[in-house]
């Protein structure tokens, strides 16, 4: 099977998990050089958190009082690019699969860490970042803390310090 071929049919098994769990999924993208991803309906943050965070209370994380929940799928042995945002932290916890994760203050890129199926990551507001494929697909739940209420972050809050996709 081709890794088309496995991303189309993992795409589809996610889009089928999350309408079972009652979720409207606003957008997907299968798109992304490394993978792709699902945006889950922003008023159903509170229900995304108590399925994929334990129920962590979404009251707790609002930081500008906007919260955007989405499914990040990155494919084996791909790199999201070493970036940042000015608008936004992030919270990942990874649902399937092993992934590696860089993170740091600076510019310079630390060394992967690997986290696996229920742990945790908190990403701050301008930390720079990068997930990480390794052997297989990786899946984790992601929740955007949008971080100025005047202008809310989104898919442009990217500031990429290096990519391996020439973006």
């Amino acid at each position: 099977m081709t890794l088309e071929t496995e991303k189309l049919t993992l795409f589809k098994q996610i889009e089928q998990k999350l309408t079972d769990q009652g979720f409207t999924i606003d957008k997907q993208d299968r798109t992304r050089p490394w993978g792709g991803f699902f945006v889950i309906n922003e008023e159903q943050a509170q229900q995304f958190a108590d399925t994929y965070f334990d129920g962590l209370s979404v009251d707790s994380l609002r930081i500008s009082g906007k919260l955007s929940p989405k499914i990040l799928v990155v494919a084996p042995e791909k790199r999201l690019s070493w970036q940042y945002h000015h608008r936004r932290a992030e919270i990942w916890k990874v649902v399937e699969g092993t992934v590696g994760v860089v993170t740091s203050d600076t510019d310079e890129e630390g060394d992967v860490r690997t986290l696996k199926p229920s742990e945790l990551i908190t990403l701050n507001q301008g930390e720079r970042h990068r997930l990480v494929g390794l052997k297989d697909w990786g899946i984790l739940a992601e929740i955007w803390q949008h971080t100025d209420i005047e202008l809310p972050s989104d898919e442009e809050d990217i500031v990429r310090v290096q990519d391996d996709f020439g973006r």
